[in-house]
């Protein structure tokens, strides 16, 4: 079986999906950018062992701008002989060049999404984004969410091919919740004096929210709580609004690599996400891996799809200060509830795995076997 996948860089999590597949297929997955030009990205955070499928970094002409090019390579291996052709990112120039010509040539392709909210603008890019979806024949979808939003623009609900979205391997996921030992070392590594631990991880952008969890934490009731928000140095505007709030035990600590980061999930209590928006939020399937109970927003894709049970408390309204205060409070002093979330979103992380992402691939392909020509 011939699979051709078209996406823009090699990220870490892509490659790992990528190796998994090509176990299991003939697997050509052409690449419109090299890791080298992520110069927004440290370079340790990519790897280049493309072991199980053929690694294409195409042809291209340079428009000016960062990550702005025709890789008019592309053309060469849509017009081979492949069963499945999809399209992983279809918002660059590449792969709208490249839809236009499938859907010319009556060459049959799925569109994969990472995830989606449904929005409601009817202006000319809407149009011709639901154009570009809709010439698809499937869709790949990690989300009930994800589903409207493709609907939206045109996709088939029958036609809609459930996958799950993760970044994490079988392994990754602890088998039991971590003993009170080894608790107690990673408290001591990331040097935590109070009871408890609260962690967030996200960039430094309005989106992420981290305004409202500050707002939140000057309202929680539970003062015996240490927050560590993971993801560079404060902007002025954070500063700002914790010393106007007379604020303590905030800290804030740079990107680390993988092995560090697994300290702070450790040694935390809960999770947190309070984002105004995430197509997905791929940190919510590391922190349950990790057996913590998250919170997060109703605009957050991976906790709509993920969260299973109190979700009166897990999942709160965006820029709810009052609510996320709340939620805090209420599964800090409830030791069991804490036991329970965790538990049980170690279950779920077992369903979010590569391995169950790249069967849920194969799976569709030989259920529905044929050439795209």
């Amino acid at each position: 079986m011939k699979v051709l996948f078209l996406t823009n860089y090699p990220s870490p999590y892509k490659v790992d999906f990528f190796n998994e597949l090509g176990k299991k297929c003939d697997l050509t997955v052409t690449f419109e950018e090299t890791p080298e030009e992520q110069t927004h990205r440290n370079k340790n955070w990519f790897h280049t062992n493309y072991d199980n499928f053929n690694a294409i970094f195409l042809n291209k002409i340079r428009l000016g701008k960062p990550h702005k090019q025709i890789a008019y390579g592309i053309f060469k291996y849509l017009n081979d002989d492949f069963d499945y052709i999809i399209v992983g990112v279809y918002s660059t120039i590449t792969s709208i060049m490249a839809i236009l010509y499938m859907k010319l040539k009556r060459i049959r392709f799925i569109i994969e999404s990472d995830g989606g909210i449904p929005k409601n603008k009817k202006n000319i890019t809407e149009k011709f984004k639901k154009f570009l979806i809709s010439s698809a024949y499937a869709w790949f979808s990690p989300s009930g969410e994800t589903d409207k939003y493709l609907i939206t623009y045109g996709a088939q609900k029958y036609n809609i091919i459930r996958y799950p979205f993760t970044t994490l391997h079988k392994n990754d996921i602890l088998k039991n919740l971590p003993d009170k030992t080894y608790v107690n070392q990673c408290r001591q590594k990331i040097k935590l004096t109070k009871k408890y631990a609260i962690v967030t991880i996200g960039q430094f952008i309005h989106r992420k929210g981290f305004d409202i969890l500050i707002e939140a934490i000057s309202k929680m009731r539970n003062k015996d709580c240490a927050f560590y928000i993971i993801g560079g140095k404060p902007t002025q505007e954070y500063s700002e609004l914790i010393q106007k709030l007379n604020l303590y035990d905030i800290y804030f600590i740079d990107f680390m690599e993988q092995e560090k980061l697994k300290d702070y999930f450790i040694a935390a209590d809960i999770f947190v996400l309070p984002t105004r928006e995430d197509i997905w939020g791929l940190v919510i399937n590391e922190a349950m891996a990790f057996g913590l109970p998250v919170i997060t927003t109703n605009r957050c894709v991976a906790g709509l799809e993920m969260i299973k049970s109190h979700r009166d408390i897990c999942l709160i309204n965006i820029n709810d200060a009052e609510m996320l205060a709340q939620s805090m409070d209420t599964l800090l002093i409830d030791d069991s509830l804490r036991i329970s979330l965790a538990m049980e979103n170690l279950k779920i992380s077992l369903n979010y795995t590569i391995e169950r992402m790249a069967d849920s691939h194969i799976d569709y392909f030989k259920a529905h076997s044929h050439s795209v020509n």
